[in-house]
C-alpha cells in the first residue's frame, strides 16, 4: 500500500507520507502549519506498540504555530518491521536520518515511553539535530517500588524465546481488535472513559489493515519483541542509561501521569531528582499516555515551556 491508502489522520487535518530511508520505506504523518511561521519543527516519536494515531490531537493543536511531523519507527503503525532491526537503538538511527534527510532542520523532539527513551538517545548522540527535548512518561528504570503485577506478567513473557511472539499473534488471529484496543487503552489510560471514540475507531481500523497487509508490513510479533527485548536490556544498565540522560544538552522537559502503571511515577521523581536541570511536570490522575487522555492540559505545557526554553538557550547562546 501506498500514502495514497492510508487516510487514518486526515480527520485531524495531516496528510500521510511514505519515503525510503535507508533499508527500506517510513511512514509518516505532517501538519504543515502557518507558512510564516518561524518556529523550530516538532518531531513526535511514539512508544512500543504504539503510532502516529498517539499524536493527534496535540500534533494539530501544536500545528497552529508550527510544522509537525509524526513518525512510525520501524517495526509499528505503518512502517514494516522484521527482518529489518527494531531494536531502540536501530530506530534511533531512523529518527536521526528522518531529521538529516527529510525534515533537514533543527527539531523540539518529543516522544513517549519507547519513544522518549530513542529520543533521548537522539538528543544525546545528535545534539546539533534537536533544540529542545520533551519526554513524556519515558522508559525509566524500576525505582525502588513493587511494579505493577499485571505489568510484570505481560513483559516477563519476552524472556522465554518465541513464547511472546506466539502468544500475540494467537491474540492478534482470534481477538476482535475492538477488545485489544480497549485492554491497551487499560492498560495506558487512568480513566478509560478519556478514550474518545473516533479515536479508538480510528486505532481499531488501522489494526485492522496492518493485519490485512502482514506480506508488507514485515512479522508484526517479532517485531514487537525485538523492540521490547532491546528496551529492557538498556533499562537493565541502570548506571549507564542514567550518565546518557544526565548528559543530554538540550533542554529538557519530563512528563508525567502519577498513575503510570507502565512507569511508575517515582522513577520519573528519581529521575528528575538526578537531573535537576530538567524541568519536571506531573499529571495527577493520568496514566502512561498523557498525549492522549488528557491532551487539553499536555498542550499548554509543552507550548509554555517552549517560549521559555528556548529564549533561555537563545541568551544563553548570545
Amino acid at each position: 500500500m501506498t500514502a495514497a491508502d492510508y487516510t487514518f489522520a486526515e480527520p485531524w487535518g495531516a496528510t500521510h507520507h511514505v519515503t525510503s530511508l535507508g533499508d527500506g520505506p517510513v511512514h509518516w504523518i505532517h501538519w504543515a502549519g502557518p507558512e510564516d511561521s518561524d518556529a523550530d519543527p516538532m518531531l513526535l516519536v511514539h512508544g512500543l506498540g504504539g503510532s502516529h494515531l498517539n499524536w493527534l490531537d496535540v500534533g494539530q493543536a501544536w500545528s497552529k504555530t508550527r510544522e509537525v511531523y509524526a513518525v512510525d519507527v520501524r517495526g509499528f503503525g505503518l512502517t514494516p518491521g522484521f527482518p529489518r532491526d527494531t531494536s531502540v537503538l536501530a530506530n534511533r538511527d531512523l529518527v536521526v536520518s528522518f531529521i538529516s534527510h527529510l525534515i533537514r532542520r533543527p527539531v523540539v523532539l518529543i516522544g513517549n515511553s519507547m519513544g522518549g527513551m530513542i529520543s533521548a538517545f537522539v538528543a544525546r548522540s545528535r545534539p546539533d539535530l534537536v533544540r529542545a527535548t520533551v519526554l513524556v512518561d519515558p522508559a525509566l528504570p524500576l525505582a525502588a517500588v513493587r511494579p505493577d503485577p499485571k505489568v510484570t506478567a505481560r513483559f516477563a513473557v519476552f524472556a522465554v524465546p518465541g513464547l511472546a511472539e506466539r502468544a500475540m499473534r494467537r491474540a492478534r488471529n482470534t481477538v476482535p481488535a475492538e477488545m485489544m484496543a480497549r485492554d491497551l487503552i487499560a492498560l495506558c489510560f487512568a480513566d478509560e472513559s478519556r478514550m474518545q471514540q473516533r479515536m479508538l475507531d480510528t486505532t481499531v481500523a488501522m489494526a485492522r489493515t496492518r493485519g490485512s497487509v502482514e506480506a508488507d508490513q514485515g512479522d508484526l510479533e517479532r517485531g514487537f519483541t525485538v523492540a521490547a527485548r532491546s528496551l529492557l536490556r538498556i533499562l537493565g544498565q541502570r548506571g549507564r542509561y542514567f550518565r546518557m540522560l544526565a548528559s543530554i544538552e538540550t533542554p529538557v522537559l519530563l512528563l508525567q501521569g502519577d498513575k503510570d502503571r507502565l512507569v511508575n511515577v517515582a522513577a520519573a521523581r528519581d529521575a528528575a531528582r538526578r537531573n535537576p536541570h530538567w524541568t519536571y511536570v506531573e499529571f495527577p490522575g493520568v496514566g502512561h499516555t498523557p498525549q492522549l487522555e488528557v491532551p487539553d492540559q499536555v498542550i499548554p505545557v509543552v507550548e509554555d515551556w517552549l517560549e521559555l526554553a528556548l529564549a533561555d538557550d537563545a541568551a544563553a547562546a548570545g
